[in-house]
């Protein structure tokens, strides 16, 4: 699935085949199980609502954590995992043995077995809302 019509997460679950539902429910849950408190859940996306951000460059939430069901993969975007904890991140996930493949903060993966989950819902957990908007402040003062 590239698009969507979905205009709700449970929507957008139930728009994809059986299989793919599995896999992008799997890593949802370990991402809902992480995810510090003060995020909320949108399409289907994580993001400090603007209520407690303030306001920002786009006047757009800011996302913090992001799962889509692409053609022929799935892919994870995690936001936090930028030049400052990305050398961190690739050491702690090549310890686990699972191969990595990311690009700029993003995961590609065909199973969510294929992840190593307890290190993503590790980074999740790490960064509380007042620090990732910390971080955004310090690179996009408005």
């Amino acid at each position: 699935m590239v698009r969507s019509k979905a205009s709700t997460v449970t929507e957008y679950l139930d728009e994809l085949p059986g299989e793919q539902r599995a896999e992008v429910g799997a890593v949802r849950d370990v991402v809902l199980a992480h995810l510090p408190d003060g995020h909320a859940e949108g399409m289907i996306t994580w993001f400090v609502p603007l209520e407690a951000s303030g306001p920002t460059f786009d006047k757009q939430p800011l996302g913090y954590v992001a799962l889509a069901a692409q053609k022929r993969h799935f892919s994870l975007y995690l936001t936090a995992v930028d030049g400052e904890g990305e050398e961190s991140f690739r050491s702690r996930y090549a310890a686990t043995g699972k191969e990595l493949d990311m690009g700029k903060s993003w995961v590609r993966f065909k199973r969510a077995s294929d992840l190593a989950l307890d290190v993503i819902g590790e980074e999740i957990a790490s960064l509380p809302v007042e620090a990732f908007l910390g971080r955004y402040r310090r690179h996009q003062p408005l």
